[in-house]
């Protein structure tokens, strides 16, 4: 039994559907309910199993069961539990929530594997009601000087996201096929998301004058983006809050929003867990797993392939990131205690 394995294994059981995560050539897939339609359409496996949020499963005298990441919809901690002592693997998380995927869920452990995707003290994200509103305002001043608004973010999650919180009184919303394959799941599924149209030969420049568009990264710079010429370009992710990352993605606005925690949601989920020992699977874990050592527990940094949110900084901003760091936080008083 394997968690989010990387490799074709007997039995896999998949926090969510990124593919960094849910990957092809598994026997058999288990995950929950609301991630199986996005898992089963991106790797068309058909013997895939569902477990309701909590619902504990047995498996060679191990207790299983999965709890809400926050992540995105569908998204899940597994909780592991054998002779009284207690793993949880969170996959991917955040704490704060988005309005659209199953909030965040508390779970008590020994033993706690985390991300640390923003493992730096440097990244603190806004509150999301702030950074929808600089979307908002951003979209109806270009929608004022005739100007479309092409807005990169993530096909699964992100997307969604911000197709749940957008006002979306201000004009058309038009996305990427991409985008709109997902969003077919999630309706599906019951989850309201506000009307979306695709981009086809037939749509003309009358169509999407002042509207919004939203499309994965790999969109920008393409010749797919030129037909929407004057644009403003924007991007969200969480490595909008690092300076030079927007110039080099070469757009005008930057948002700061992210479907991982940031250093206090990573550092109130490993403490709040109880847990002694912290296993750090991807992103700063070099920085975050000496952080916690520090703070008295017995913490790891693991090698994994797990990515996070990828292709967004450059080396040399990344290098600044570390740098900036190591400067005096007063957050960093408050640390992590049991």
């Amino acid at each position: 039994m394997y968690l989010d394995p990387w490799r074709p294994v007997e039995k896999a059981l998949i926090t969510h559907g990124h593919s960094d995560h849910a990957r092809w050539g598994h026997k058999k897939y288990l995950c929950t309910e609301s991630a199986k339609p996005v898992i089963k359409y991106r790797l068309s496996s058909p013997d895939i199993q569902t477990v309701k949020y909590g619902e504990v499963i047995t498996i060679n005298g191990v207790n299983f069961s999965f709890h809400p990441a926050g992540h995105i919809i569908g998204s899940s901690q597994i909780r592991v539990e054998y002779n009284g002592e207690v793993w949880v693997f969170t996959g991917d998380f955040k704490l704060q929530p988005d309005g659209i995927s199953e909030p965040f869920e508390l779970v008590k452990c020994n033993t706690f594997i985390t991300e640390s995707t923003f493992g730096l003290p440097i990244y603190h994200w806004k509150p999301q009601a702030d950074v929808f509103e600089q979307i908002n305002l951003w979209w109806r001043n270009n929608k004022e000087h005739n100007k479309v608004s092409v807005l990169s973010s993530y096909a699964l999650g992100k997307a969604q996201r911000i197709l749940k919180n957008i006002d979306s009184s201000i004009g058309k919303i038009f996305v990427h096929g991409a985008v709109e394959n997902i969003n077919q799941l999630i309706r599906n599924q019951g989850i309201h998301l506000p009307s979306t149209h695709i981009i086809t030969k037939e749509t003309t420049k009358k169509d999407w004058d002042g509207a919004l568009v939203i499309c994965p990264p790999s969109a920008l710079g393409s010749p797919w983006l030129r037909k929407f010429f004057p644009y403003s370009v924007g991007v969200a992710s969480g490595w909008m809050a690092l300076r030079g990352t927007r110039r080099r993605k070469g757009a005008d606005r930057g948002f700061a929003l992210s479907d991982h925690a940031d250093w206090d949601e990573l550092n109130k989920a490993v403490k709040e867990t109880g847990a002694e020992k912290v296993f750090v699977t991807h992103g700063y874990t070099d920085v975050f797993s000496k952080w916690l050592r520090e703070k008295g527990l017995d913490a790891h940094e693991v090698k994994t392939q797990y990515e996070g949110e990828v292709d967004e900084a450059a080396p040399e901003v990344v290098e600044e990131a570390k740098l900036n760091s190591n400067e005096d936080d007063p957050k960093k008083e408050e640390g992590i205690s049991h």
